[in-house]
């Protein structure tokens, strides 16, 4: 059996001594993890000092926007990324925290604008069409403001207009919004040349201030003389010349638009400022017509219906426009017993003096009376008459009618009333109504009995005019007849008496040649009579040889 071998005893092992006095060194394996921390404290402070600005956007809804996916872009840059987003303390809308590159601090002033970019269809335009694919994303228009800001307020629409575009800002007034939207053109001579950038109600609820942007170098047609109206609608007018549809463009019919141009009578054709005011009109028509700074208030009394009369109604004289109707009222003349319809009238005498004395002074008051007085002297008379028959709507017209009874003009009232005949359906209506009445004197039911005995006294007539042609038809038509036929026998005899072959008419040719022998014969002896008138008492000679 082998023997396993022992190993040492204790006491055969040499005994540790400590040693002292020494200098205690670090050993390598220590450097790696030093390295290792000073490298991650480097780039934690560096992270630090890179980090870019947080800041909060209000919206309405967080619709398309996720933590840590949606980005933050400038001009498809990237410069941010949203980190959270929380609903706002009244649960009104949302609270988004984005962080921002370092290069992003400037873009925060007060007037940088944040909105996010979804697809959307608004203005007649599409847009947003790549977030289909990438995904919504926060869009940034930097502002020029020198004033910090962390807390922004985002757009619910894209703006119109962002930072760099050249042209001109302008606002307009108008009674009603129409089809005015956000982003609606504006067109000048029938191109896009603007668009509304916002809108808002007046403060009193009478109207809305609109604001456009005209792009340059478009912007230099407007002038303070320009005149803005609705483009949306189609202008329909049957004239002389056929039928006319007018409109700015099948766009403009669809969305709604805005147009713009000067009139020929505008005198200041300066460009106008940035921020100026226009009204805007409801068509071109009205924005078109001329402002009259100069007018006269009348009235006209009428006693008949006029209905179908408008306030703003025209006023001409034999078709020109001198004025419009302002107001219509009722008036009780307790004196006369009378209800009168007043027809408050505004007339620009600068309209027909334009016409017809161009270049005459301006007339006093006084000289504008004597020419009332003379024309209403020589048969001046309002009426109103029917300016469409499908509508049924009403006009003033003033025209001369010489029959008119004598009228004249109390300038002691004001305003003053001006004489008037009654209009055409009025007349007619007095015509008709002069008819009935006469027909209603008519003794309808005395001629009815004067009918009845004349028809009685017909129909007794008749009878006996009947039993007359039986009579007849019973005993004279049979003589009647015979005759007849005797007077045919004798006319045939009369036509063989005349035929030329005839024995009676060979007698008659012969006859009648006797007669013209005859005739010869006595011819000769009247011209020897003439030739020897002694021959009556001597007889004839006879002729010598």
């Amino acid at each position: 059996m082998t023997e396993i071998p022992r190993g040492p005893e204790l006491g055969d092992l040499p005994e540790a001594v400590g040693k002292s006095g020494g200098r205690r060194r670090m050993q390598l394996v220590w450097i790696i993890p030093i390295i290792a921390a000073l490298i991650g404290g480097w780039l934690a402070v560096k992270a630090v000092l890179d980090r870019g600005p947080t800041i909060t956007i209000s919206f309405r809804t967080a619709e398309g926007i996720e933590p840590g996916k949606t980005k933050i872009k400038y001009k498809d840059v990237d410069i941010g990324e949203v980190r959270s987003v929380t609903l706002s303390e009244d649960r009104s809308g949302v609270v988004v925290t984005a962080e921002l590159v370092k290069q992003a601090a400037g873009f925060l002033v007060e007037d940088t604008r944040f909105w996010v970019v979804r697809p959307r269809i608004a203005g007649g335009t599409v847009s947003g069409l790549g977030t289909l694919l990438s995904g919504a994303y926060i869009a940034v228009d930097a502002g020029k403001s020198e004033a910090g800001q962390r807390e922004f307020k985002g757009l619910e629409f894209p703006p119109v207009l962002t930072t760099g575009l050249a042209g001109r800002e302008f606002l307009l007034k108008a009674a009603t919004l129409g089809s005015v939207g956000y982003g609606t053109p504006i067109y000048y001579r029938r191109l896009e040349v603007g668009q509304v950038v916002a809108y808002e109600m007046d403060k009193d609820g009478k109207g809305f201030s609109v604001r456009i942007f005209v792009h340059a170098p478009y912007d230099r047609y407007v002038t303070a003389g320009s005149r803005f109206w609705h483009a949306s609608g189609v202008d329909v007018s049957l004239g002389a010349g056929g039928l006319k549809v007018q409109t700015e463009s099948l766009a403009a019919v669809l969305i709604g638009g805005v147009a713009f141009g000067t009139p020929e009578f505008a005198f200041d054709e300066t460009p106008a400022e940035a921020g100026t005011a226009f009204n805007l009109y409801p068509d071109q028509v009205e924005a078109f017509k001329r402002e009259e700074t100069r007018f006269e208030v009348y009235v006209l009394k009428l006693q008949e219906s006029v209905r179908g009369l408008q306030v703003g109604a025209p006023v001409d004289f034999r078709g020109l426009p001198m004025g419009e109707v302002i107001a219509v009222e009722v008036d009780f003349d307790k004196a006369a017993k009378k209800v009168f319809m007043v027809v408050k009238i505004r007339i620009y005498p600068d309209k027909l003096r334009r016409r017809a004395q161009k270049f005459e002074p301006v007339p006093t008051p006084e000289m504008v009376r004597r020419n009332f007085d003379l024309l209403v002297s020589s048969g001046l008379r309002g009426q109103l008459r029917t300016g469409n028959l499908l509508t049924g709507q009403l006009y003033v017209a003033f025209d001369f009618f010489p029959k008119a009874p004598k009228a004249a003009i109390d300038w002691n009232n004001n305003p003053p009333v001006l004489p008037s005949m009654p209009g055409g359906l009025q007349e007619l209506q007095e015509s008709v109504s002069s008819i009935v009445a006469k027909i209603d004197k008519i003794p309808f039911e005395q001629l009815g009995a004067d009918l009845q005995k004349a028809m009685r006294s017909l129909d007794e007539t008749l009878k006996t005019t009947n039993a007359l042609v039986q009579k007849v038809d019973a005993e004279i038509a049979p003589e009647l007849k015979g005759t007849l036929e005797e007077a045919k026998r004798t006319l045939d005899s009369a036509r063989r008496v005349l035929e030329t072959d005839a024995p009676v008419q060979q007698d008659l040719r012969d006859a009648l040649r006797e007669v013209a022998g005859a005739a010869r014969s006595l011819r000769v002896l009247a011209d020897y009579i003439e030739r020897h008138p002694e021959a009556l008492i001597r007889g004839k000679s006879e002729e010598k040889p």
